[in-house]
């Protein structure tokens, strides 16, 4: 967003005109100011801010329509990323069920492995701090955060799988 345009906004919203904030917002400064036929000042004065104030009073019910065009898009927004996640944790789970019903015993045992060299590496930093070796701080923080993702793809993944499941059933 143009600088002007964040200021003027920040100012709109500042000074109570948050219909007219909206509508900016939502199609442009050059639309809204090209719909209700005037010039809207990039840094408004006090006078400006009262007629601005008797502008969307008058044209309060055109603005409402700009900013419900402005929360449908946010609204469209928001499904495609709902959309794109579920599409995504469907995918996770396929290459799992994929895994399962592989002939490869590594393929079938790649999670629960990776879990174990997680904690293995965490435990041996531990240990290591524990007798006094310096263990680097950054390495333990990795591992830590490493343990979570498996753990919470691992034990959440195989739960949803479970539930899903059990819902197949039924």
């Amino acid at each position: 967003m143009i600088p002007i345009v964040a200021s003027l906004l920040g100012s709109l919203a500042q000074n109570g005109l948050t219909l007219l904030s909206s509508a900016i917002q939502a199609k442009g400064k050059e639309v809204v100011e090209k719909t209700l036929g005037v010039k809207i000042p990039d840094d408004p004065t006090p006078e400006d801010v009262s007629n601005l104030r008797q502008l969307q009073f008058e044209h309060e019910e055109r603005l409402l329509e700009l900013g419900i065009e402005k929360a449908k898009m946010e609204l469209a927004e928001l499904e495609l990323f709902a959309k794109a996640a579920q599409n995504e944790d469907d995918n996770v789970t396929d290459r799992w069920k994929s895994d399962m019903n592989s002939d490869s015993w590594l393929s079938k045992n790649i999670r629960p492995m990776s879990l174990i060299a997680i904690f293995s590496g965490y435990f041996l930093f531990a240990m290591m701090s524990a007798f006094g070796y310096n263990a680097n701080e950054s390495y333990v923080s990795l591992l830590g955060q490493w343990g979570m993702l498996i753990m919470g793809a691992y034990f959440g993944g195989r739960t949803i799988e479970k539930l899903a499941e059990m819902k197949g059933r039924k």
